[in-house]
């Protein structure tokens, strides 16, 4: 079911960047559990006029994207041969996609370089881009073109917002598509395994997928590198808490195989190079598509969520009005015909393109839709997400990514005891509890010498240093992947004096 409500605002301190072109600010949010923030007096936005200025030679919008040129390619195509474009001489796109670390300096940074003004910012997930306003990097939507699709647009699904706003109901940013996160599963591979098939985040933790170590048989991204798979440990985090959470992060991340890309994760499902993989539903659904014998999208039982993935306008674009025009074709059933092509699957936000005749080939993504409008969703804090995302992602990096031979060494045996009987099961959990807790691997802080253990709160307090000094995010990666080793090394000495190896 689609409940139309308030479009959720978000309380975030902005920063505004030097450029002539202000923008607007965000503030307070209904969501589940908020962090409160100082809230800031809002400048000004330009209005673009509603009527496009012609522009000799045509323009060239310049669109940063997390987006993968399977969607690029489609999207150009049909968007150019469409009257908007021809209505705005709109006669060519520049993609630009860069890693969501880059997003906020590679949007300032063009800002002040004549003709290279991104325009639109497309795709990344809504923490993402709640961090572009943070940053100030986004104007209010206010072209008429928008708002004539605007009323097909559920403004939440599932408890997310479709649509951001700020406190004087400018809007921010709106979901061009919607996203299920949970796993892709091979059965062929599962079989010959002899490994259960999954049903929740915590099966991917489980001893029973060490046993084929050191041959992975989960796959998932790198947090740095991926913002599906950075939502996916979120989700983890806040469905079973902190501490229990990281736990299962930890170990899923010891039975993996970590790739540098989220796509990669998908075709090694794809190929049968691993059993499972984490991945977003419409990796999920392609994977069906190109070994539907094998391969199987499932939403896990303890709980996934239903995000918007953005569209927005950057502040400073130079052609705002065609920068909408675009947007709105983006929204509109005739650009939401994009995720209907086999090689893309994603679910639209506009339930209107199952009435084109592309959405009337695909029955089979309108059921997809619809079970992810059913999906067991957990409550979860876009807000809370957003206070602590930068320091999950870094810690991820240090603690798993960084050290992942010495702890998929350390888990393997820790596993293998257990399932061979050589631990209790008490003995098995302390270990893992030694070896995975957040809260019990000391560190010291770069900056002022103090040591710390790496609590939610800690979390919180450090995410903004590490947006803002990459020194000190160095530093600190230093010391976390110290800790993490020595701390590995700890559990193994244990362990093999405990059972005699």
């Amino acid at each position: 079911m689609i409940v139309a409500v308030a479009a959720y605002t978000l309380t975030i301190p902005v920063t505004t960047p030097s450029s002539p072109t202000p923008t607007a600010t965000l503030s307070p949010s209904p969501s589940p559990s908020p962090s409160p923030s100082p809230s800031p007096t809002p400048s000004p936005s330009p209005s673009p006029s509603p009527s496009p200025s012609p522009s000799p030679g045509g323009i060239v919008l310049r669109v940063i994207t997390r987006h993968p040129y399977d969607i690029l390619d489609v999207a150009k195509e049909r968007f150019l041969q469409s009257e908007l474009a021809k209505k705005y001489n709109i006669v060519d796109i520049k993609w630009l996609p860069i890693d969501p670390s880059q997003w906020i300096d590679t949007i300032k940074a063009l800002a002040t370089k004549p003709g290279r003004e991104i325009d639109v910012a497309w795709g990344g997930g809504p923490t993402l881009f709640d961090m572009l306003i943070m940053e100030g990097l986004l104007a209010p939507i206010t072209s008429e073109e928008v708002m004539k699709v605007l009323p097909d647009i559920p403004e939440e699904i599932s408890g997310s917002p479709m649509i951001r706003k700020d406190k004087n109901g400018n809007i921010l940013w709106i979901a061009a598509a919607i996203a299920s996160f949970g796993f892709t599963i091979n059965k062929q591979r599962l079989a010959e395994y002899g490994l259960p098939t999954p049903t929740a985040w915590k099966d991917l933790a489980s001893p029973d997928f060490a046993v084929t170590l050191p041959t992975p048989s989960v796959g998932v991204a790198d947090a740095t590198k991926s913002t599906s798979n950075t939502r996916m440990y979120e989700i983890i985090v806040q469905a079973y808490g902190w501490v229990e959470g990281w736990k299962i992060i930890t170990l899923m991340g010891a039975n993996a195989r970590i790739y540098d890309e989220s796509g990669l994760v998908r075709d090694a499902a794809i190929r049968g190079d691993i059993a499972v993989g984490i991945t977003i539903d419409f990796y999920g659904y392609t994977a069906q598509l190109q070994n539907p014998e094998q391969c199987e999208y499932r939403l896990p039982m303890d709980g996934t969520i239903v995000n918007g993935d953005p569209i927005a306008l950057v502040y400073s674009s130079k052609h705002p009005e065609a920068a909408q025009a675009f947007i709105a074709w983006v929204l509109s059933p005739e650009g939401q015909t994009i995720w209907m092509h086999p090689n893309i699957n994603r679910m639209p936000v506009n339930p209107k393109v199952f009435e084109t005749p592309e959405g009337q080939k695909r029955p089979d993504l309108k059921r997809a839709y619809e079970e992810t409008l059913e999906a067991a969703v957990i409550e979860f804090s876009d807000e809370l997400a957003l206070s602590y995302e930068e320091a999950l992602r870094w810690f991820f990096y240090a603690t798993i990514t960084r050290p992942h031979e010495k702890l998929q060494e350390v888990w393997r045996e820790l596993a293998l005891a257990y399932l061979t009987g050589k631990i209790t099961e008490e003995q098995f959990n302390n270990f893992i509890d030694e070896l995975a807790n957040p809260e019990k691997l000391k560190f010291k802080d770069p900056e002022t010498g103090e040591e710390l253990v790496f609590s939610e709160e800690v979390a919180k307090m450090l995410n903004m240093k590490i947006i803002k000094d990459v020194n000190y995010r160095n530093a600190l990666l230093n010391e976390w992947t110290i800790a993490a080793e020595q701390r590995y090394q700890k559990v193994l000495d244990e362990l093999l004096a405990l059972i005699g190896g």
